[in-house]
Order: C-alpha cells, then structure tokens, then sequence
C-alpha cells in the first residue's frame, strides 16, 4: 500500500510496527490502554486548543471523556472561554502526552455539541459534589474571592440536598471529529516515527503517510 492510498475499511492493529497500522481509531485505543497502565495521573488528560472569533489562540488541559469513530468528547460550560470560542470557530487542535510511554498524540477538526441525553448520561454518572460544582461555578467569569465560590457551593449544596442533582443548561459535551490525527514515537537519537493519518470530512476514509522527525 502507498503512503497516500485511500484506506477503504479498517483492519487488525498489527502487532509489530504501529506504523503499519491502517485504522487510527484502534492504533489510538491501544495506545490508550496502554497509557492507563503506566501513567500515574490523567492518563486522559489532553491539552485543548482553541481560537476566538479574530483567530488568537487558546490551550488548556481538558480530560478525555469519550471517544470513538465518531471523534473526541469532553465536556465544560458553554459560557467558559473555551466554550465561547467554540461557538465563535467550531474548531479544535488536542493532544495527548504520555511521558511514561514517550508517545504523544496530535489530532484537529470540526467541533460538534455533543446530543442532549448523550451529555445527560455522563453528568448523571459524576460525583454528587462534583455535579454540585457545575451549577456552583460561573466557570472563566472573575471571581471576587473564594469565599464567594465556597457559598455558592453551598447554596446549590443545600438546593439539592434532597433527590438528583440535575445537569445544568449550560454545563456540555462536545465532540471533536478529526480531519487529522498524527502519533508520535520518541526514538533514540531524536530519531523519532510519526505517522499522520488525513481525511478532508469526517465521512471520507483515511490516507496515511509518514513524517521526518
């Protein structure tokens, strides 16, 4: 197979070099599960990058709480900066560091809100304080200080005492569908492998090609 022919189905992650794989979905979970084992925190943890409505640049660290063929998800408020600057340039630029494992995985695309009961799911499934937290913090506003914010936790701690805490309108989910997605492997000698996989929709199949370190 050519570096650039179109990759019509997945197939198998092979089992030696992960430069011949052909599917980036499944590279990615492997390398995923991995990173669980040998990472000591946040093995999901990705930086995020965004852009405002006059193109200046924002990263932060999200946490990785989805993914599968259909892109990334993570999830904040839509009043948050991030948020802000998605609605104004619905794209995104993420990656992940695995120190213990010396991978690192870049991916951009088209960002997407996530479906209404897909984002109700996983609220339902944090933490009660943590739900709490949501509808306490007016997350990227100025705070005037933390004893401000310690009250509002308990005004919404006590408005909830009784039965579930519900999921904030603006607290979502929102899915990054990658037109590209590039894994990198650190090499002795800076002689590293990196192999991008593109695609010009979310709908098209995938073309691979390798890059000098």
């Amino acid at each position: 197979m050519s570096d650039t022919t179109p990759i019509e189905q997945p197939s198998r992650l092979t089992s030696g070099d992960f430069t011949e794989s052909d599917a980036p979905f499944v590279l990615f979970d492997a390398w995923f599960e991995e990173a669980r084992k040998s990472e000591p925190a946040d093995p999901n943890a990705m930086a995020i990058a965004t852009a405002d409505a006059g193109g200046m640049p924002n990263v932060r660290m999200v946490l990785l709480k989805g993914v599968d063929e259909r892109g990334f998800v993570f999830y904040t408020h839509q009043t948050s900066q991030k948020g802000q600057e998605i609605a104004a340039n619905p794209s995104a630029a993420a990656v992940f560091h695995w120190k213990s494992l010396q991978r690192q995985v870049r991916l951009r695309g088209p960002v997407s809100q996530v479906p209404d009961a897909e984002a109700d799911a996983y609220f339902d499934s944090r933490p009660r304080q943590s739900k709490i937290g949501a509808w306490a913090s007016k997350q990227s506003s100025p705070l005037e200080s933390r004893l401000a914010f310690e009250k509002s936790v308990a005004y919404y701690t006590a408005k909830y005492a009784i039965g579930s805490v519900p999921r904030p309108p603006t607290w979502v989910g929102y899915r990054i569908a990658p037109l590209s997605i590039e894994f990198w492997q650190d090499r002795p000698f800076r002689l590293h492998d990196r192999v991008v996989f593109k695609r010009e929709r979310p709908s098209a199949p995938w073309t691979k090609f390798r890059l000098y370190p």
